[in-house]
């Protein structure tokens, strides 16, 4: 490995400049992690409004451009916007729910999606100056809550994948879970016999072997490869000119504020692993930049975009948390938007294989909120509940996805998100107990 000089040192992780070789390959890693759930939500979306299957290619093209002007924005920094750390960005789950509703709307259809995916973009660049007033409310406690219950909410997806996905034809048949052990077992060995660059580079080496051990299995899926062009420009408005629905617009702008909430807790998430401290300017800057996206993204035939959770995982696993990284993995999904025969192979990862790496990556976010929660004054009991009911708030929709399903339909966007709950939970509660309750100590103690 080699030894740093002084000057090098002295550089924030965040800004540490990686040699070429390094830097693709860890890049390449993010986008491996992060493609299955960029692809899904325009396909999703795609199917609902009954698009053809070249029409649903296109918006997958439209959105990996997006995403990848978005993560380089977000990476290096564009003036006041880009919040300058290792983030990786793509469309946003929060607004499938409201967007497949909206599909099947008269009037609506993908015309008005993007049309209220412009005007919530617009409603999140006014919102952004005063949500990043509220990292005050965010101290260890809060923060290492909902850090931990990103890495516990990620937890299913990642054994849906190993299980061999919801398409599986027999979920948890033995060659998936021999697939997903194996790509696990292979990242464990080299964090645990190699040291430096292969380490950084373990999880890209677990599903490279996964993958070529997966389609000796016939489990890697090429059908249509041959009739994907070579080439192919993303051109806006492709579907029209945008729609602005009073309903759909209000809908949106809801999954606006909710998208606000969970990135606050993934920016301060990296904030704690990369050693970099979040202030209101540079949350500003970040959620200027997630505005930013969902504004152009409307524009540009694609949907609301936020920060992926899964992508820190990988930040703490490999140790790498330069953001010329994923600058490098932005550039990557720029060009796969560019080249749909090269989008299709990435696409055809097995799931299987995303699960083994996932089980490692998505543990690791857990244990950093529990590291984080370690700066916390834990032992008091009000501290405890808080930890407890938050963590609970943010396992229901994901233990059981229906349980809030009686309540009304605008509430979807949170009651639907589990990051969403714990977060709302553990400030509401940290408001309640240590806030307030201080200012009633204080009024107590003064009185006596």
């Amino acid at each position: 490995m080699t030894k740093l000089t002084e000057p090098e040192l002295a550089i924030p992780p965040a800004d540490q400049r990686l040699p070429l070789l390094q830097l693709l390959l860890v890049g390449i890693q993010h986008v491996l992690l992060m493609y299955g759930g960029a692809v899904a939500v325009p396909l999703i979306v795609g199917q609902a409004a009954g698009l053809s299957r070249e029409e649903i290619a296109f918006l997958i093209n439209a959105d990996l451009l997006v995403a990848g002007i978005a993560t380089l924005v977000q990476s290096i920094g564009i003036g006041p916007v880009g919040i300058r750390m290792p983030v990786m960005m793509g469309a946003s789950f929060a607004a499938v729910g409201s967007m497949v509703v909206m599909a099947g709307m008269p009037g609506v259809g993908l015309q008005g999606i993007f049309g209220a995916t412009i005007a919530a973009g617009f409603f999140g660049l006014l919102l952004a100056p005063f949500m990043a007033r509220i990292v005050r409310f965010f101290p260890p406690l809060v923060t290492g809550t909902v850090i931990t219950s990103i890495g516990l909410t990620l937890f299913p997806v990642a054994v849906n994948w190993a299980g061999g996905g919801s398409k599986a034809a027999q979920f948890g048949a033995l060659e998936y879970l021999a697939v997903a052990a194996l790509v696990l077992g292979i990242i464990l060995l080299v964090n645990r016999f190699m040291r430096g660059f292969w380490v950084n580079v373990s999880v890209l080496i677990g599903m490279a072997v996964g993958y070529v051990v997966a389609g000796g299995m016939g489990m890697v899926d090429l059908t249509g490869l041959e009739q994907a062009p070579w080439f192919q420009v993303v051109t806006p408005l492709h579907f029209g000119m945008p729609r602005f629905e009073l309903a759909p617009v209000l809908s949106m702008c809801l999954v606006v504020v909710i998208i606000f909430v969970e990135s606050t807790g993934m920016f301060l998430a990296l904030g704690k692993i990369t050693g970099r401290e979040v202030c209101p300017k540079a949350l500003r800057r970040g959620l200027l930049c997630d505005a930013g996206a969902s504004f152009f993204a409307g524009f540009f035939n694609t949907f609301t975009h936020s920060s992926f959770a899964q992508n820190i995982g990988l930040v703490q696993m490999t140790g790498v948390r330069s953001r010329y990284v994923t600058a490098v993995a932005g550039l990557f999904l720029i060009t796969l938007s560019l080249l749909p025969k090269a989008a299709f192979l990435v696409a055809s990862i097995p799931p299987a294989v995303l699960g083994g790496a996932g089980l490692a990556m998505f543990g690791m976010v857990a244990a950093t909120g529990i590291k984080i929660l370690h700066e916390a004054d834990i032992t008091d009991r009000r501290n405890q509940l808080l930890v407890a009911v938050s963590m609970g708030m943010g396992m229901a929709p994901v233990v059981r996805p229906e349980f809030f399903a009686h309540l009304p339909h605008w509430m979807e966007p949170i009651t639907h998100s589990g990051i969403a709950m714990a977060t709302v939970s553990a400030l509401v509660l940290n408001i309640l107990f240590n806030i307030l309750g201080e200012k009633e100590r204080s009024r107590h103690c003064a009185a006596h």
